[in-house]
């Protein structure tokens, strides 16, 4: 399906209207007013693009204000933007490869951060033998914020099992946890508390936030290493106008986080929920596991997210709530799950 303009809360095919509920712009920002007029008068501050390296003798003080408010946002010491999430997780791992003796990874993980080689945290539910030896050794654990399929952060309390001869560090991608979760969107990043020697946070910013870009947090030494790493010096940063639009556009954050989470009270206290459908009301996905469903929704003129993350994977069928759906939205695609749910 071709779509000619942003797919927002309703989407053209066909000559048809039709209910859009997928996408990655669970705070509306793409389209919403006050955000583009800060991204446009940004632009014609900082130009439409900046290529040269970070490590250049001029330097651009939007990324300060950039990576300044996402430490404060995050909760972390230090920050550094790149061009995309996917090139944020592929920093930390060839960083973290000449640090780690072994890499570990949880459940079914983003291609930002996953590794060849790596070893699963649980076989057959049991954790893994080899964290639990007493061979001194440094491991590196790898985990989405929100695993694919779930609708709440992840559970480390596997992390207080692991043997003390281990040092851990912790890569965690919150592309859908950083903007969404936990206070204003502060993420998963600052809660985390286990005995670890270090966290990092990987993410993109061009889901909730709704710019192109991608950010890595943790203190301040490995921020400092990733700056040194020739593959960061060799590359354009983040967009300039888009880094300064994050330090600019904090209150709007703010405030489309709170519609987000008033829009999901308001399915959570209409929703009959029952095994065809996962919802949490602190996440704005639901997952459909019934494929009539989807097929339900889109006759009733709805569509969903629906697509496979590798060639040979089931499809992923999740609808995505916005802070743009409208009430009579919600209204219609509740109606549609509860009807179905109401025959199982």
């Amino acid at each position: 399906m071709i779509v000619d303009k942003f797919p927002d809360r309703v989407i053209e095919i066909n000559q048809e209207h039709y209910l859009y509920f997928g996408g990655t712009a669970y705070l509306g920002l793409p389209t919403n007013a006050a955000f583009q007029n800060l991204v446009v008068q940004n632009i014609l501050k900082w130009g439409t693009t900046y290529g040269s390296s970070r490590t250049a003798n001029i330097q651009l003080s939007a990324y300060d204000a950039g990576e300044s408010f996402l430490a404060s946002h995050i909760g972390s010491e230090s920050t550094v933007t790149v061009s995309s999430g996917m090139l944020a997780g592929k920093l930390v791992l060839e960083k973290l490869k000449k640090q780690t003796d072994c890499f570990f990874h949880l459940n079914e993980i983003h291609s930002a951060i996953q590794i060849e080689n790596g070893l699963p945290i649980f076989i057959n539910k049991e954790l893994n033998e080899r964290l639990l030896d007493s061979k001194i050794e440094k491991i590196t654990i790898l985990t989405d914020g929100v695993p694919s399929f779930q609708t709440k952060p992840v559970d480390l309390s596997f992390l207080k099992a692991i043997s003390n001869q281990k040092e851990i560090t912790l890569v965690i991608d919150e592309s859908h946890s950083l903007g969404i979760i936990s206070e204003n969107g502060s993420g998963i990043y600052a809660s985390i508390e286990f005995p670890i020697k270090r966290k990092i946070l990987v993410s993109s910013l061009g889901k909730a936030f709704g710019l192109t870009g991608g950010v890595i947090a943790s203190d301040f030494e490995f921020i400092k290493e990733i700056k040194e790493i020739e593959t960061f010096t060799s590359a354009a940063g983040m967009n300039p106008a888009f880094a300064q639009t994050l330090s600019d556009a904090k209150e709007i954050y703010k405030i489309q986080h709170q519609k987000l989470k008033d829009n999901l009270s308001y399915i959570d206290s209409i929703l009959i929920q029952n095994n065809n459908v996962k919802f949490d009301k602190n996440y704005p996905l639901i997952y459909l596991l019934s494929n009539e469903l989807v097929e339900k929704l889109k006759s009733e003129k709805i569509i969903i997210a629906s697509f496979k993350y590798t060639k040979d994977a089931e499809p992923l069928n999740r609808i995505v709530i916005t802070v743009n759906h409208l009430k009579e939205d919600l209204d219609k695609l509740v109606n549609v799950l509860n009807d179905f749910n109401s025959r199982f």
